[in-house]
């Protein structure tokens, strides 16, 4: 699926992958994020932490007519409050996303993969 704009000069066309490598990078950035997971099944009880160029495969995004739908998948450091770290995601994605695309995001929902202690 992919979102249509129309603008003056023409269509535009952004793909949901895009989409979520935008909302990924942006995850990333915010303190607390250790890394995208897969949103698939975890194996073996271990959350797989993505590289910079499979930030897709963490994230989904869904549309319901106007509206888009963002889930998010992410392994958070060890000893930052999970809630308010969540709470940034959805921040920095949502205008991320607003400010880059131009979009209306309906909702950011975030799913917690794994905790992982950084070593220094």
């Amino acid at each position: 699926m992919s979102i249509e704009l129309k603008t003056e000069d023409g269509h535009v066309t952004i793909t949901n992958e895009v989409i979520a490598t935008i909302a990924g990078g942006a995850a990333i950035e915010c303190y607390g994020i250790v890394g995208m997971a897969s949103k698939k099944q975890l194996r073996d009880g271990i959350a797989e932490i993505l590289r910079k160029e499979n930030f897709a495969k963490g994230v989904v995004v869904r549309q319901d007519d106007e509206d888009v739908h963002i889930d998010m998948y992410i392994i958070v450091s060890y000893g930052t409050k999970i809630s308010e770290v969540a709470h940034n995601v959805q921040s920095q994605v949502k205008y991320n996303l607003e400010k880059t695309l131009g979009l209306k995001i309906k909702s950011i929902n975030i799913y917690i993969q794994g905790v992982r202690v950084i070593q220094d």
